[in-house]
């Protein structure tokens, strides 16, 4: 964990640079209006450059590191952040100042788009919103240092906004050094182009564990290309006592895990579980208490209801219960091998485990080849000149009494595939594998030592049992062909087999991937309309014209190094705040953060509304609107600030991650471009009760579209979320041709 957090650390120096860049130019663009005697329309298109640069980059900034990678693209924004600061440090007129700010833009909208998604790939899934916050923290981080620096030079006889800017291109040798000697490529993309070895080289660093074959598994499963999802409930218990009980053997389900072991037995359980009975029998989400009401945000909502320890990986009790009964004592294991990427002098070589009997079945997808099954095997394409197996390895339920073994996958969640088999239409036995990700329900009943029902009324002996929500999907890796076989691992495809092979465009009509770009999409728009971005450029301005130097015409400085100190100030109360929210991002979520945060953020605004238009004293005034300013940022940054850009790195499918969030950052850069240029305009027309005015409206709308269409995704892998938002669309979608 502590490998994930100082990784995560060092891509987030380009927020550092960009919080830096922000009330750089926040200070110095009041010399720079001076110097060049820039109109209020040049002062606005100086300082939106960089977020025209920011918005020009991002449209391709997604496929091109779904292509090259995460680490190339924060190496480039480390360049032409240093490139721009070099020219802005020279800028002989306003024109040469717009390029460089188009540069230090493109540089701002590589590390803005690209380090969630990098952090998402690289954290653990209950540190997850915790290291993600940390973008926000160092950003602020960096706004408060600059403001310090624009403070201190604006004491000078004549300040250099040149040199303002221009410091910028040390700063960023610091974030080249870390991307280019320091940071790993992101293992969810090693694995996404087949480098298995490089991908669990990395995880092993980033876990500081050697045994990392369950979360191998998840990011291979996670490249999977949909199918259709499914919410299913079961029994699940030792195979040896749920094989005693009378339950009908069609109703019998054999579990694997990525570990070789015993395997379990699990029952269907039918209308016992408040999780799965979510669904209705038709397959519908649409019954909902609160009009228009997104199904979505009841569905996640129900898996952190009845599972209260999902936001805690330590504290989950799925299959630690089962220790005694898979014990490395009662039940020897064999080789414990990974998940690796076999080289081309090995394509010879026999993958078969060999010698268990059809009783001792062991891990899914692996061992046990036959020379009937070898001949089915696909070969991966020549692009990766390898053969993806899974060896033979431990069992699905780690018998070492500890709560999280190799086969955890984050949030109490587990990886498993079960096997179904039929007879098909020419009387031969037919089948095939499908994933399931398991979590143990918090129902009376169903922890260990307690007696369980199963379907029909059958009663399994007091022993060890879980009830466990399942949800099943396609898996990625499988076999071609499995007639007549037991289900003991033939031959893996490599996902890419699977894949889609039209343009990759297509997949964003996927049902999943349209809802959750919805919720993306959304969630930025509001959040720039709120009006952060633009406050944040312009803080000097807006305080200087609420009559800030009001309160310090004491200390004998002037309204200009006023209005920087009080930034300065702003920005240091911020740090807490965001230390809090990084605390509370992975005990109380995401969606409980943003309802509890943007009501006081509304009542800031109104305050500050009635403040500009309710004639008071000038202390007054100025007391209001500077307080009000204050907890608007602190608030903000608590939440708001952060959370858009953690979801839109939570939500989507891997294999078009980096090209989903950027159409969300497009819409980011685009409103914020709106925004910061429209704010000088508005300041001369409307004044500030009015812009605040605007604000106060747009949080009330990101309150109602959040409360009914934001999920809470804490806790959880990002596979199980894009599967939970693919099993979502498809039932809303299903209700609507009812």
């Amino acid at each position: 964990m502590k490998g994930a957090a100082l990784v995560a650390f060092a891509a987030t120096i380009g927020n550092f640079l960009q919080g830096w860049d922000n009330a750089t130019i926040a200070g110095a663009i009041v010399y720079i209006t001076d110097d060049f005697d820039l109109g209020s329309s040049v002062e606005g298109l100086v300082v939106a450059m960089s977020l025209i640069g920011a918005t020009v980059i991002t449209t391709c900034s997604g496929a091109i590191s779904d292509w090259l990678g995460r680490r190339p693209m924060l190496i480039a924004s480390s360049v032409l952040y240093f490139v721009s600061g070099l020219v802005m440090l020279w800028s002989p007129n306003v024109y040469v100042l717009c390029l460089a700010r188009l540069l230090d833009g493109f540089g701002i909208g590589l590390a803005v788009t690209l380090v969630p998604v990098y952090i998402s790939e690289t954290a653990p899934s209950d540190i997850r919103g915790s290291l993600n916050t940390l973008p926000q923290f160092l950003g602020s981080g960096g706004m408060f240092l600059s403001y310090c620096m624009v403070f201190g030079m604006s004491l000078l006889a004549s300040p250099s906004w040149r040199l303002m800017l221009g410091i910028l291109s040390i700063l960023s040798l610091i974030y080249f050094v870390l991307t280019v000697f320091y940071l790993p490529e992101s293992p969810r993309w090693l694995v996404s182009k087949g480098r298995m070895l490089e991908a669990k080289k990395v995880l092993q660093s980033l876990r500081g564990t050697e045994d990392v074959s369950g979360e191998m598994a998840l990011l291979v499963e996670g490249l999977g290309v949909g199918g259709e999802p499914s919410l299913e409930e079961y029994i699940i218990g030792p195979a040896d006592d749920l094989d005693g009980q009378e339950t009908a053997d069609k109703d019998k389900i054999r579990l694997y895990g990525p570990e070789e072991g015993l395997s379990w037995v699990a029952r269907p359980v039918t209308g016992q579980g408040s999780f799965v009975s979510l669904v209705s029998r038709q397959g519908s989400l649409a019954t909902q208490n609160v009009p228009l009401m997104d199904p979505l945000v009841t569905l996640f909502g129900s898996v952190h209801e009845n599972f209260p320890e999902a936001g805690s990986t330590r504290g989950s009790m799925l299959f630690s219960n089962f220790g005694s009964m898979f014990s490395t004592a009662d039940h020897p294991r064999g080789k414990t091998d990974q998940w690796d990427e076999e080289s081309l002098q090995r394509e010879g070589e026999d993958y078969a485990s060999g010698g268990d009997s059809d009783d001792n079945l062991h891990s899914p997808l692996i061992s046990r080849q036959t020379t009937s099954m070898e001949k089915d095997m696909v070969p991966p394409p020549p692009s990766h000149g390898s053969i993806l197996s899974m060896r033979r390895n431990s069992s699905l339920m780690q018998g070492t009494g500890e709560t999280v073994g190799s086969t955890g996958i984050g949030g109490g969640w587990q990886l498993a595939w079960k096997w179904s088999e039929r007879q098909g239409e020419d009387g031969k036995k037919e089948g095939g594998f499908q994933r399931v990700y398991l979590h143990q329900e918090g129902v009376p009943g169903s922890r260990r030592g307690s007696l369980v029902s199963l379907p029909g009324g059958d009663v399994p002996a007091e022993g060890e049992f879980i009830q466990a929500a399942a949800l099943v999907s396609q898996p990625a890796l499988y076999s071609k062909s499995l007639i007549d076989q037991h289900p003991v691992g033939p031959a893996m495809v490599h996902p890419s087999e699977t894949a889609s092979k039209g343009p990759i465009w297509a997949a964003l009509l996927e049902p999943g991937i349209k809802h959750a770009l919805f919720v993306g999409i959304g969630i930025q728009i509001l959040q720039q309309f709120s009006g952060i971005n633009g406050v944040l450029y312009y803080t000097p301005q807006i305080l200087e014209e609420a009559g800030v130097s009001v309160l310090l015409e004491s200390f004998g400085l002037s309204t200009t190094s006023a209005s920087f100190l009080i930034s300065a100030f702003t920005t240091l109360l911020m740090l807490p705040c965001i230390g809090l929210a990084m605390k509370l991002m992975d005990i109380s979520g995401r969606r409980i953060l943003l309802l509890t945060t943007l009501p006081v953020l509304i009542v800031s605004l109104i305050l500050l509304v009635i403040a500009n238009l309710v004639t008071l004293s000038s202390v007054v005034e100025a007391a209001i609107s500077t307080t009000c300013v204050i907890i608007y940022f602190c608030v903000f940054v608590t939440a708001y600030g952060p959370i858009p850009n953690i979801l839109c790195s939570e939500i989507f499918p891997t294999r078009v991650r980096g090209l989903c969030i950027a159409i969300c950052a497009l819409a980011y850069w685009i409103s914020d471009i709106i925004v910061t240029y429209s704010l000088p305009v508005l300041l001369d027309s409307i004044g500030l009760a009015g812009i605040f005015g605007i604000y106060a409206v747009v949080c009330v709308i990101s309150l109602v579209f959040i409360y009914l269409k934001v999920p809470e995704t804490k806790g959880m892998p990002l596979e199980v979320i894009t599967e939970f938002f693919s099993v979502g669309a498809r039932q809303i979608a299903a209700a609507k041709n009812e």
